[in-house]
C-alpha cells in the first residue's frame, strides 16, 4: 500500500513532466493588489477565490485558523506588512466564514485530545509554568463577526501600516459563497450585503 507521501511525489513528478505548471505562471506581485486573511477551512480552498473572482496570482492569501489576527507582531501580521511593502499589496481582506470549527472552541477539550495523542500533562504544566497561557492559545470566539471586525481593527490600527490602507471585512457562506460586508474598508464601518 502507498503512503500519502508516496502518491504526492508520483503525482508530482508526473505533474511536472507533463508540464502541468505551466497554466499557473504567475509572478509573485499579486495582479489585483489585494491581500486576504481567511480560514483554513477546506471548504473555502476553492470556494473563495471562485466566490470573490480570482485567479492564481490574483491575491496573497493567508491562512489560519478562523482568520483570526491576534498579535500585532505575530507571523500573520508579518505577512500582511510583506505584502504591503515588499508585493505592493493596496489592500486587506479579512474574510471569516459562518459554521467555522473556531466558534466556541475549547481550550480544555484540544489538550484532553493532545493529551490522548502523547502529550503529558507534565509538559502541558512546564507550559504553564512558563508563563503561556494556554486557556487563552487555544481559545475561539463565540461570533464569526465579532472576530473579524476584532482582526480587521487590529489590522488597520497597525503602526507599521499606512493609515490610508483600506481594510475590509467579510463572511463568506461555506456552502453557497455567498458574501456580507462587515466592514467596509473604504469609508470604515459601513454593514452591507453584497
Amino acid at each position: 500500500m502507498d503512503s500519502l507521501m508516496s502518491t504526492i511525489i508520483n503525482h508530482n513528478q508526473q505533474f511536472v513532466d507533463n508540464k502541468d505548471y505551466e497554466q499557473y505562471l504567475t509572478t509573485r506581485f499579486p495582479d489585483k493588489k489585494m491581500v486576504i486573511v481567511t480560514c483554513m477551512d477546506t471548504r473555502l480552498t476553492e470556494l473563495l477565490p471562485r466566490a470573490m473572482n480570482l485567479r492564481n496570482g490574483d491575491a496573497k492569501i493567508i491562512k489560519n485558523a478562523g482568520a483570526v489576527v491576534t498579535h500585532p507582531f505575530g507571523s500573520i501580521m508579518r505577512s500582511i506588512i510583506v505584502a504591503v511593502y515588499e508585493l505592493q499589496a493596496k489592500e486587506i481582506f479579512v474574510v471569516g466564514h459562518h459554521q467555522c470549527g473556531m466558534i466556541g472552541l475549547n481550550a480544555p477539550e484540544v489538550l484532553e485530545k493532545a493529551k490522548e495523542r502523547g502529550v503529558t500533562q507534565e509538559m502541558i504544566e512546564t507550559l504553564h509554568h512558563a508563563g503561556i497561557d494556554l486557556a487563552r492559545f487555544l481559545r475561539g470566539f463565540d461570533d464569526v463577526q465579532d472576530s473579524v471586525l476584532s482582526s480587521v481593527k487590529l489590522i488597520r490600527n497597525h503602526p507599521l501600516l499606512p493609515k490610508n490602507l483600506p481594510v475590509h471585512g467579510l463572511i463568506i457562506d461555506p456552502e453557497t459563497g455567498k458574501l456580507d460586508l462587515v466592514d467596509n474598508g473604504y469609508d470604515w464601518g459601513t454593514t452591507t450585503t453584497v
